[in-house]
């Protein structure tokens, strides 16, 4: 039976002529991780899509019930494993809105830096997979040379590469070096000569144009009633951005200095090009917080008893090594009043938020999180159906699922 001739897909489906069902993933090399799709087929078209998601589960929100408030961090750093500083900051930002702590300007200042630079990250990773997917092998290598330099800038602060777990309650493990300062201006220097690279080799190229243009439409309003937020809801028109609507950290001073990039298209090409100006603008707050990065502590007083001592002090001095002791290995350390809250900054894939229901312990009652990974791939099914199975990999690279955040 032709298509046309049925009025609904359900209709055509209860029909059970020449359609089969065909799995994508949890093992394929265009999903980039472990997540599956059920698909219903007329040839190569896709008539129904349905998200399967539990394959990569690791009860990241039953360890916060058992981790106190400092040591969930290094949880969090695996939920959007391709920019992990982000999770941190969105966690201890929820943490210290709960315990009323104002951080230092300095570590406002820093944390922003290092969200910007997560952000770019995340960016260059979803572009530059995404045009392999589709055959751009060169894009690929281009952005992963700049996710390195922003590595190099994270090993630097905190130590560790990937999972850097750099942020505590009240500031930062330890603050930053001149030579962390000076590789962030290089950085700044450097990247759009990569970037321009990028653009040249994508954005005019024909094959990519034609692979993604059109493809995957979201409208406006849609992307609205389904609760799609970051990149994914600024290529379809929905102008929102939490760093300008509800400034946190110090996006409120900077919030001058970048705009809110959004599109109209709401396919894959729109996403793609909202994603590599969004690269531009985060330059743009980065450059303006390293030029104006206040002096003084990155930790607020820990008199206060809620925060965790410099690492110098809990190795030499007796009063940092009790400190130290009570608010790891006891629960005497921190108290937190008995309520509920929602916190959420904008995050490079969208608004990541934490609810936190607090019982007055050093750890959660419950620990809830809003990623949007688990929302943008439940859109999936709405974007799929009337395209080619070569047109999903489009797809599936312009949403950028985490499967860990899908299966907290």
């Amino acid at each position: 039976m032709p298509l046309e001739l049925v009025e609904t897909w359900d209709e055509f489906i209860d029909q059970k002529q020449y359609l089969y069902t065909l799995n994508f993933g949890p093992q394929h090399p265009a999903t980039h991780t472990t997540l599956r799709l059920i698909l219903t087929l007329e040839g190569e078209k896709v008539v129904k899509a349905v998200p399967d998601i539990g394959y990569l589960h690791s009860g990241f929100e039953k360890l916060g019930e058992d981790l106190n408030y400092n040591q969930y961090v290094t949880i969090v750093d695996r939920m959007n494993y391709i920019s992990p500083v982000a999770n941190e900051i969105a966690w201890h930002h929820v943490v210290e809105k709960l315990l009323g702590i104002e951080i230092t300007p300095r570590c406002k200042y820093i944390r922003t830096i290092l969200a910007e630079l997560a952000r770019i990250s995340d960016h260059c990773l979803n572009i530059g997979a995404a045009a392999l997917d589709l055959g751009g092998f060169t894009p690929f290598l281009y952005a992963f040379y700049q996710r390195e330099q922003i590595y190099d800038l994270i090993q630097e602060a905190s130590g560790q590469r990937f999972h850097p777990s750099y942020t505590r309650i009240g500031g930062l493990m330890y603050d930053v070096r001149d030579e962390w300062i000076r590789g962030v201006r290089q950085f700044v220097q450097t990247f759009p000569k990569a970037h321009s690279d990028i653009h040249r080799l994508l954005t005019r190229n024909r094959i990519f144009v034609e692979r993604t243009k059109g493809i995957g439409v979201l409208p406006r309003e849609l992307a609205i009633n389904l609760g799609c937020t970051g990149p994914v809801a600024r290529a379809s028109g929905v102008v929102r951005d939490l760093r300008k609507d509800e400034p946190y950290l110090a996006y409120g001073e900077l919030r001058d200095t970048f705009q809110v990039v959004c599109a109209t298209g709401g396919d894959c090409y729109a996403r793609y090009l909202v994603r590599m100006e969004e690269m531009l603008e985060s330059l743009k707050i980065i450059k303006a917080a390293i030029e104006n990065l206040p002096s003084g502590p990155v930790n607020i007083d820990v008199e206060t008893k809620e925060v965790l001592p410099p690492k110098p002090d809990t190795w030499r001095t007796i009063e940092g090594l009790i400190q130290h002791f009570e608010l790891i290995m006891t629960n005497r350390g921190l108290s937190t009043p008995r309520e509920e809250i929602y916190g959420a900054i904008e995050s490079p894939n969208g608004e990541l938020g934490f609810y936190i229901v607090a019982d007055g312990s050093d750890r959660p009652y419950r620990c809830r999180t809003r990623p949007p990974s688990f929302v943008h791939f439940a859109v999936f099914p709405y974007l799929a159906v009337g395209h080619q199975i070569s047109d999903l990999v489009a797809i599936l690279g312009s949403l950028n699922i985490i499967a860990a955040e899908l299966d907290r």
